[in-house]
């Protein structure tokens, strides 16, 4: 069978190319067409030689059809996928260093908090012109298969107002799937569970083995363990206060809800540096900076090293081939997936983007019905999709009265921070941003003329936050190849974006 599969952002080198393995792993999929696309020509260039060779040595005879021109890679596409950063390393440092100076410590800073609302706010921008292109380029109702944080809000946006079939896809729950199994002493494959809630706050309400249930046994299994108890203080908190364990990292989590990162000589009580998803300060910014000029140092000793083996056995977890093939073949495929509620859960909000169980195959995606969570988990989970709502409004109209009351009501922000320090945080960031935000011309002159002439709030203009690390050079990095390559594979998600949006 041949179909056309376009991926966005291709220049994420790492993930794009364990995307296409786990997609060419498919045997009915050898002869699809491939179409790679992203604004930073190096990079494309680098992705497109790296799989190519990947594919020759593969056997196959499929060629790579890379271009800069998006509406050239959509042209007749069947499956999009985009792992887009929008805004680079360079608007990521300003979602973590602003916010930083009011007393907001953020550790990842691209889901939810201050910086994940400004990120949303530049990608949600970009992702109605990539909508657009998909409506008038690709395959009819063609299907957007979106990795790029902030999940929830960017595909909210896309279904409500891109008019493009778009399904969120995250990791979250494979990764907590494999950390219960361990902490219980057993095997994953034998361990069975259902998560529902949202991107990232998404919670194991069963957990079973040889079906009995397990749920109850997950505190002490996870206190005990040498590792976890010292890796996992909030996600094993929140499981002691909520009875339920979360998808989401310690760094993640702590950053979501009010409780572990408001007071700055707390912080270090709840996380640990031994990794930067532990809930180092900045520490995805700082992976991602390493990594990217670590990609740019290191290349060429990729192209050296053996090439990926499209087999059923080196295949990954990630839950896009899969959702193909199940759509094209007709195997049924069991995952997680960010979709519209529409009474999934039913005390969640209908038009939020909910995570879920479901089941793919030829018929298409379908998603049973899970009832209410929790109540208590329903609570976080509402606390932060009221949130989403007002950024996803702002964005799309250029509102920055919601955008502003989105950053009131996030849970971090508003323990943190009052009303007329969050007025000129987001004055700050709006300006520090404005050539990724189109929609913001108005507020963002308004903006600099405030803070050109009102009197200006008090920051702490050098803080570095409660756990910050120093960026690694080249030079440190290279001591230790294999945990920079490491490192690189973490940071390399979704893929940097410069300002120009085509």
């Amino acid at each position: 069978m041949s179909f056309k599969v376009a991926f966005i952002g291709a220049g994420s080198i790492g993930f794009t190319r364990g995307l296409l393995r786990d997609l060419l792993a498919v045997p009915e999929f050898r002869d699809i067409e491939v179409a790679f696309t992203d604004i930073n020509a190096h990079n494309l260039e680098m992705v497109t030689q790296l799989c190519q060779r990947d594919i020759d040595e593969n056997g196959l005879s499929i060629q790579i059809a890379p271009s800069l021109d998006r509406r050239t890679a959509l042209r007749d596409a069947r499956y999009v996928f985009c792992v887009v950063r929008i805004g680079g390393l360079e608007a990521f440092k300003t979602d973590v260093d602003i916010p930083l100076q009011y007393g907001i410590d953020q550790c990842v800073g691209d889901t939810l908090c201050a910086g994940g609302i400004m990120y949303g706010q530049r990608g949600i921008a970009e992702m109605m012109n990539i909508c657009r292109d998909i409506r008038e380029v690709a395959e009819p109702n063609a299907l957007l298969l979106n990795y790029a944080n902030p999940m929830a809000m960017l595909t909210w946006a896309c279904n409500t107002y891109g008019g493009v079939r778009t399904i969120g896809l995250c990791h979250g729950v494979q990764g907590g799937h494999h950390q219960i199994a361990k902490a219980l002493g057993l095997a994953k494959a034998e361990v069975d569970i259902v998560c529902a809630g949202i991107n990232h706050q998404t919670w194991y309400v069963q957990v079973k083995h040889k079906g009995e249930d397990m749920t109850g046994k997950l505190l002490e299994a996870f206190e005990r363990h040498p590792e976890y108890s010292q890796t996992e203080k909030v996600r094993i908190d929140m499981l002691r206060r909520f009875g339920y364990y979360s998808t989401e990292s310690n760094g993640h989590l702590s950053e979501y809800v009010a409780w572990y990162r408001k007071r700055p000589e707390e912080i270090n009580d709840w996380i640990d540096l031994g990794s930067w998803i532990n809930g180092e300060t900045g520490g995805y910014l700082r992976v991602c900076t390493e990594g990217r000029s670590w990609f740019e140092t290191d290349f060429p000793n990729w192209m050296k090293e053996a090439p990926f083996v499209y087999a059923a056995e080196h295949r990954g977890e990630e839950h896009g081939s899969y959702i193909i093939e199940g759509l094209e073949t007709g195997r049924v495929y069991r995952g997680h997936f960010n979709v519209v509620n529409n009474g999934i859960i039913s005390n969640l909000p209908d038009d939020a983007i909910i995570e879920a169980p479901g089941y793919v195959d030829r018929n298409g995606i379908n998603i049973p019905q899970v009832g209410a969570l929790p109540l208590g988990c329903a609570a976080v989970c509402n606390a932060s999709i009221s949130v989403q709502r007002l950024a996803v409004e702002a964005a799309i109209h250029g509102d920055d009265r919601l955008l502003r009351q989105a950053m009131m009501m996030d849970p971090l922000v508003g323990a943190v921070c009052n009303p007329k320090e969050i007025w000129q945080m987001v004055d700050e960031m709006l300006v520090a941003q404005e050539q990724w935000l189109p929609q913001y011309t108005d507020a963002i002159a308004a903006a600099k003329h405030r803070l050109a002439t009102q009197p200006l709030l008090p920051t702490r203009k050098d803080y570095r936050g409660a756990a910050r690390l120093a960026v690694k050079s080249v030079e440190e990095m290279q001591l230790d190849r294999e945990a920079a390559n490491r490192n690189a594979g973490e940071s390399d998600k979704a893929k940097e974006r410069p300002a120009a949006a085509h």
